[in-house]
């Protein structure tokens, strides 16, 4: 059986002009989990990121030299689009930078789109569930023997709820109890794939590294 470990990018720009890179915590997320997975003699045959920056950084903050292929389908999904729509291009202030609020109303707002709501979205639940599937098609067509995906939570709560047959609303719960730089283990053959764990946080000692975990 081969692996595929895939990580939830690590911290971004939460409430920043533009979210899509890492934070200085962000950097040094990626660094711990780079190390931890040479010390244990983890190293991937082969790399895959989405599009998104804040992949690409945590791959390189990881210190993994090789260039990545790249998918989409393991980009997240458009948030900001979502919640504008929702709010007919106005979104509450409270929303945009308080994270308890944001959490809360991007659960209520996601678990809408899945029922088929938010019409004029950019993207449809159908579609975005149809390019999550691509992705790890994508990532598990292969002779590698270790794959190293870096995606985000949202495509990650994807890939696990459908990987164990979870109803749609499960995959938000998945999402929110994500953490950055968090690793999520398949197995996979070409007789099928299977989870192996989920959201770890091994290269974080509770009692050393505790006030580095974050969840966006």
């Amino acid at each position: 059986m081969a692996e595929l470990l895939v990580v939830r990018h690590a911290q971004a720009s939460f409430g920043a002009d533009n979210y899509d890179k890492l934070s200085d915590l962000g950097h040094r997320q990626s660094e711990l989990l780079g190390a931890y997975l040479r010390a244990t003699g983890w190293v991937p045959d082969r790399l895959v990121t989405g599009t998104l920056v804040r992949q690409k950084e945590t791959l390189t903050s990881m210190g993994f030299e090789d260039s990545p292929e790249e998918h989409a389908g393991f980009n997240e999904y458009d948030f900001h689009d979502l919640l504008g729509v929702r709010f007919n291009g106005v979104v509450p202030g409270p929303v945009r930078g308080d994270r308890r609020t944001h959490f809360r109303t991007l659960k209520d707002t996601i678990l809408e789109w899945q029922d088929g709501g938010l019409a004029g979205a950019s993207e449809s639940w159908a579609e975005f569930e149809t390019r999550v599937a691509a992705a790890l098609g994508f990532a598990t067509d292969t002779d590698a023997r270790r794959v190293l995906v870096i995606s985000s939570g949202g495509a990650i709560g994807q890939l696990v709820a459908s990987t164990i047959g979870a109803p749609k609303p499960q995959m938000m719960e998945l999402n929110l109890q994500m953490r950055n730089t968090s690793t999520t283990r398949f197995v996979f053959s070409s007789r099928g794939i299977g989870l192996m764990e989920f959201n770890s946080l091994p290269h974080m000692a509770p009692d050393v590294q505790a006030d580095m975990i974050t969840y966006s």
